[in-house]
């Protein structure tokens, strides 16, 4: 038994989170990627959450929402029949901290985290050979739940997976921090089919990155690790580089 599933009370997320932690060069975007695809081939809706450590561009260029913003729109909104986006520059006000992030996520089923190292959430340390550092994050945070790897590590009591062992890692996520369900899509499928039979009293409604049905959260205090362990307010950044 990991040291995150001995204590499984309910969290004050109202979703579950696990982080893909590691330094620099680890392989950290590579298995969240990979834990994404799996993950959305169960069933699950997922939501992902990256920090960055750069001034980071996602409408670079001669775009028209690049073009907006550089005129000096604080915020831009960029809406297609596929996608859509808010950009919104800080303009040297302090980054959004971890809790204010999650809660600004739609409903999800899982939300996996890379990067934010500090955060108190249950993790995977990701390590390689070439990665920026070999200094263990599992000795110094109680967090890590098992460690992947591109080489022999030893872990004490921690399990320890391949970086290919994608579906064992899930499964042992699925163990912590679950069960994980496709709770997203049931919820959706009862309160359209609440609308259309005109009684939406009793069905489950999805807003603002909270389920609000209670039998939704049937069983949800053995799904959930120890709110003691997520009971910071603080912000939760990085301590030192982290991009894969």
């Amino acid at each position: 038994m990991t040291r995150a599933s001995q204590n499984k009370k309910i969290s004050r997320w109202t979703v579950p989170i696990i982080g893909i932690a590691g330094w620099k060069k680890s392989g950290k975007t590579t298995l969240t990627v990979r834990l994404v695809a799996e993950f959305t081939r169960r069933g699950l809706k997922v939501a992902t959450v990256k920090h960055a450590h750069h001034a980071f561009q996602i409408d670079d260029g001669e775009t028209d929402s690049a073009r907006h913003r550089r005129a000096g729109a604080r915020q831009v909104a960029v809406v297609s029949g596929a996608r859509w986006a808010i950009v919104t520059e800080l303009d040297g006000a302090p980054e959004p901290n971890f809790e204010e992030v999650i809660a600004a996520l739609e409903p999800a089923d899982l939300v996996i985290v890379e990067g934010y190292k500090s955060a108190p959430i249950p993790k995977i340390e990701a390590r390689r050979l070439e990665s920026f550092t070999r200094r263990s994050l599992a000795e110094q945070d109680p967090n890590v739940i098992a460690i992947a790897a591109d080489h022999d590590v030893a872990a004490g009591s921690l399990p320890v997976f391949t970086l290919d062992e994608i579906e064992q890692i899930a499964d042992l996520i699925d163990a912590a921090i679950g069960p994980l369900q496709g709770r997203v899509a049931q919820a959706a499928a009862e309160a359209t089919a609440a609308l259309e039979a005109g009684d939406l009293g009793t069905r489950p409604v999805i807003r603002g990155g909270d389920m609000l049905a209670d039998r939704l959260d049937e069983g949800a205090a053995a799904a959930h690790l120890s709110g003691d362990v997520f009971g910071t307010q603080k912000k939760h950044g990085d301590d030192g580089p982290d991009e894969a």
